[in-house]
């Protein structure tokens, strides 16, 4: 998978993929994933909080997970960012929100999508999955 930019600043799915993939399988850490987030560009942010909020969309994600999600996160509850994913359904929109609440954003994000992805993994894909995102070698594992 690509590890690089475009021109315009904005990023190539397959990177976000992976990147909020390792976060979710601990092979990264989400200070990590964060850092690696704060060093886009402002358009670069904005289309990985849609990528990263489809993601969460596409696991399913519950208020439950919202909330478990948000406690992994390190990001406040009363945060904006904590408070739309946890609404019932979960609010969209986290590109549009001030650039001083990106990263916190992409943490809730990619925090709700880790619980939720866990779930998946291990009641319908367990032991029968082929998606590659839900198969990263171990060795990948970043500090």
């Amino acid at each position: 998978m690509t590890e690089t930019s475009g021109e315009d600043g904005r990023v190539f799915p397959r990177e976000t993929e992976q990147v909020v993939n390792e976060v979710a399988q601990d092979l990264r850490t989400l200070d990590d994933g964060a850092a690696w987030f704060s060093g886009l560009s402002l358009a670069g942010r904005q289309e990985v909080l849609r990528e990263v909020a489809g993601y969460a969309m596409q696991a399913h994600i519950t208020a439950a997970d919202g909330r478990a999600g948000v406690a992994r996160s390190g990001v406040k509850p009363t945060a904006n960012p904590s408070v739309m994913i946890c609404m019932d359904p979960p609010r969209s929109g986290f590109s549009n929100l001030p650039a001083d609440e990106h990263v916190k954003a992409f943490r809730v994000l990619v925090s709700v999508f880790a619980v939720a992805d866990t779930r998946r993994r291990d009641t319908y894909c367990k032991g029968t999955c082929g998606h590659t995102w839900h198969n990263l070698p171990a060795a990948a594992k970043r500090p």
